[in-house]
């Protein structure tokens, strides 16, 4: 008996002195206090930038400090809460010319793999569906912060960065508007509340 009691203690000890493990946590992308951006830019001829938001999209992330592995997104948006600040452009993009929104109402992102670079930055991998094409893309991701709120909730926040290209996505028309219009430049910021 005394052995039993002895090894059930020495088990306690090493267990007690091994370092925790980093549970994965999950967050829910704060859409309720708008506390989340899709925005992107595009020239306008080669003269100006055209900026824009897509106003409605939901989704989560994972997040595990000490795994990377275990590190993923997931974003649906719906094409149709494009905003550029002008009517007749809104009316345009959401055309078949470009996003196609009646036969495309939603884009989604999946993330494949997150590579961890140190010093709060990343590469997250994924796959991004825009009028029924799916593409690979790379986003580049800062690590903004992570903590308490006022409310007592858990928060974590990042922001990154990608550049599509139209014709990946078979917006042929947008040619129309020239080279350079091809590149689309997305900024992301995306603050999550852990559930």
């Amino acid at each position: 008996m005394k052995i039993k009691l002895f090894v059930a203690g020495a088990l306690l000890a090493l267990a007690s002195a091994l370092p925790a493990q980093a549970a994965t946590e999950h967050y829910n992308i704060d859409i309720k206090g708008q506390h989340a951006f899709i925005q992107f830019k595009v020239k306008h001829l080669g003269f100006s930038w055209i900026l824009g938001s897509f106003r409605k999209f939901d989704g989560s992330f994972d997040y595990d400090a000490d795994n990377a592995k275990h590190n993923k997104v997931s974003v649906t948006i719906d094409t149709a809460s494009l905003d550029t600040n002008h009517a007749l452009r809104n009316k345009h993009l959401r055309s078949d010319w470009f996003f196609d929104t009646t036969k495309y109402p939603t884009a989604t992102f999946v993330s494949t793999s997150y590579d961890d670079l140190g010093n709060s930055h990343a590469l997250l991998h994924g796959k991004l569906t825009l009028r029924g094409i799916t593409k690979n893309i790379v986003i580049k991701l800062h690590q903004i912060g992570a903590g308490k709120d006022p409310w007592g909730e858990f928060r974590r926040g990042f922001e990154g960065t990608t550049t599509l290209h139209l014709s990946d996505y078979n917006m042929k028309k947008a040619a129309m508007l020239g080279p350079v219009s091809e590149n689309i430049e997305l900024y992301l910021s995306i603050e999550g509340v852990k559930q």
